[in-house]
């Protein structure tokens, strides 16, 4: 029985090491022969994740193999990231990364559990635009007005964010330096929190994703005083950015941006940015994009990496000014 059992191991065994060699065989060309999965380091319904379904599927008709998306939540994406880090750089593990993961992280932890350079950047696929939002029961109605008077009333008006240390919690901080104010910091758990917070006066403002707060803008219930990146939004061309209302240089919002573990081939790496910068010019893609409240962005590795090296110098000064704590 003994002997029967050592046979059929040692045959499972030839068997694995043969599928690798063939995998290894086929090479960076041949690539994908098999599913492909995209580590999403948040929940399943979040912008980040329904974003990633749509690249998935888009992807996986071009290919001919299923990209199939992978929930790993929590710690403010730091495990997701960790999976995808330690995966094997073969092209068949990916992850939608964004500025938690690839910046903010590293100057909110001490430690981390993966090294966020340690990533094959491919593109950033696109971004969510920030809009500030206010309650209309307060005494003004623009971006000029509401500096003018926190100037007058320091203190006295608070901002609502989606948690320490993101993108819309270091908008808040970006906009206090900027503009010489002294406004209060109230986080919150996500906008299912913080609206309700500020329908009813409890916070006086938030720096909110254009499409959980546009709505209620149109309804007349808040005013949306400026959006938090340099480009207006297509979904409200109407709003002023903030950098245009006197704040040059006022660019910051959530994006999403793919990469892959380190060692992964750099034909897999070169052939997925053509992929997807081509599906970012699909008009049908882009209708897809902009019913999760995403803007198409794209460009190269190069593009990618001097984007991230422009944000490490800002959000390490803009997390220091907030008085975060290291966890």
């Amino acid at each position: 029985m003994q002997v029967r059992f050592r046979f059929i191991r040692s045959i499972a065994a030839v068997a694995a090491m043969a599928a690798s060699s063939l995998v290894l065989a086929q090479g960076p060309r041949d690539w994908p022969t098999q599913p492909v999965r995209i580590v999403v380091p948040f929940q399943a319904g979040s912008a980040t994740d329904l974003l990633s379904r749509q690249l998935g599927i888009a992807l996986g008709k071009e290919y001919g193999q299923p990209f199939v998306v992978e929930n790993k939540p929590g710690a403010a994406a730091m495990i997701g990231s960790e999976a995808a880090a330690r995966a094997p750089g073969d092209g068949y593990t990916l992850l939608m990364s964004g500025p938690a993961s690839m910046v903010t992280n590293r100057f909110l932890y001490k430690k981390l559990s993966y090294d966020p350079d340690a990533f094959e950047k491919i593109t950033v696929v696109a971004y969510t635009p920030n809009i500030l939002l206010s309650n209309p029961s307060l005494p003004f109605k623009t971006l000029p007005e509401m500096v003018a008077y926190a100037k007058a009333n320091p203190g006295k008006l608070s901002y609502a964010s989606f948690g320490a240390g993101t993108t819309s919690h270091l908008a808040g901080e970006m906009l206090k330096a900027m503009a010489g104010i002294d406004i209060v910091h109230v986080p919150y758990k996500g906008a299912a929190e913080a609206i309700p917070a500020l329908l009813s006066g409890q916070v006086s403002m938030y720096f909110d994703t254009i499409m959980t707060g546009l709505p209620f803008v149109k309804a007349g219930k808040l005013r949306a005083l400026g959006m938090s990146n340099n480009k207006r939004s297509s979904m409200a061309p109407d709003v002023p950015t903030i950098a245009e209302q006197g704040y040059p240089g006022f660019d910051i919002a959530p994006w999403y941006g793919l990469v892959a573990p380190k060692g992964t081939p750099g034909e897999i790496v070169a052939k997925l940015n053509v992929s997807v910068n081509k599906l970012l010019k699909d008009p049908a893609f882009r209708d897809k994009l902009g019913a999760t409240g995403a803007e198409p962005r794209g460009g190269s590795a190069a593009d990618f990496n001097t984007m991230i090296n422009a944000e490490i110098p800002r959000t390490e000064k803009l997390v220091k000014q907030s008085g975060l704590a290291l966890q």
